[in-house]
């Protein structure tokens, strides 16, 4: 049964150029390359097809869309199914005319798309645009069942959301996977770039403590400027996977493209879950403010309550 046995995991930190043939192409190589190291399921980096498009506003970078299936998963679902692996595969989503996701989609090792996840949260902060050209996701938070394992999937800016990593550990995922393009404004990294980068490792360490779970997240790297004009972004890296008490297994560096490998392993998530029974003790009954914006004097009027 899928869940049933540990597993492999591999991710992929990459660098991505202008030519998107050519990033899938290296693609392709380096999830072939993860594979003959062990990994059973590989995870690419968010919009790996591309530069960072969303560091400007601009109508014709919509172009770079593509349907699913499409492109993209027609080739990861032919390599997986040569491989026998599962392939955590980004895409930058073309849903109908004008109605553009930010997605991931989970090839099976029979090379067809067992699910499909659309981020949820998208920011808009300088040289993060996404708001311009995602439609937040409407299919929810999954825990997506493949022949290795339940794998939940989110994305980059959900990382931040508490909600969102609860939610899709409460479905029966054994890991929670984050694609990822986060990196420093040239101007802040002297001043503010260790700070943002431990908390960007903090916050997704404490989802896997509060639920028991292992979390990876897989960045891209390196420096890109698709805008001459602007100051351009520098990619982070630092692509980690850590375990369900949230201890780092393995760690890339922060300018460099590697591999990541560590195992995935479900009886270790049960034996932290007995310890520490997170989810035995939530209060289900007192948490209906969390489906409020903000618990100001006209939510909390509304609020229902149960005694």
């Amino acid at each position: 049964m899928p869940g049933s046995s540990k597993f492999q995991l591999g991710l992929v930190q990459m660098t991505c150029g202008p030519d998107g043939a050519e990033n899938l192409n290296r693609a392709v190589d380096k999830v072939s390359e993860a594979a003959r190291s062990g990994a059973q399921v590989v995870a690419l980096p968010e919009l790996f097809r591309s530069q960072y498009f969303c560091q400007r506003e601009d109508a014709t970078l919509f172009d770079l869309a593509e349907e699913v299936p499409g492109p993209t998963t027609e080739t990861l679902g032919k390599l997986a199914k040569k491989l026998q692996v599962v392939v955590v595969a980004p895409v930058f989503e073309r849903r109908a005319p004008g109605l553009y996701h930010n997605s991931v989609a989970v090839i099976d090792t029979d090379g067809a798309v067992a699910g499909l996840y659309r981020k949820m949260h998208i920011p808009d902060d300088p040289a993060y645009y996404e708001k311009f050209y995602f439609t937040p996701g409407d299919l929810g938070f999954q825990a997506i069942p493949t022949q290795v394992g339940r794998l939940g999937t989110l994305i980059c800016w959900d990382q931040w959301y508490p909600e969102a990593a609860r939610l899709t550990a409460l479905q029966g995922a054994e890991v929670l996977i984050y694609p990822t393009a986060i990196g420093w404004h040239p101007s802040e990294k002297k001043k503010e770039g260790a700070p943002q980068r431990d908390a960007w490792r903090t916050i997704q360490r404490a989802h896997a403590i509060a639920n028991g779970i292992y979390v990876a997240a897989v960045n891209r790297v390196g420096f890109e400027q698709p805008d001459p004009s602007s100051a351009g972004l520098e990619f982070w890296g630092s692509s980690f996977i850590c375990d369900p008490l949230g201890v780092t297994l393995a760690e890339a560096s922060a300018d460099k493209e590697e591999i990541l490998l560590a195992e995935v392993n479900p009886r270790r998530m049960e034996n932290v879950r007995r310890n520490w029974p997170f989810l035995r003790d939530r209060r289900i009954d007192a948490y209906g403010g969390l489906e409020q914006r903000y618990l100001d004097a006209s939510a909390k009027k509304n609020q229902k309550t149960d005694g």
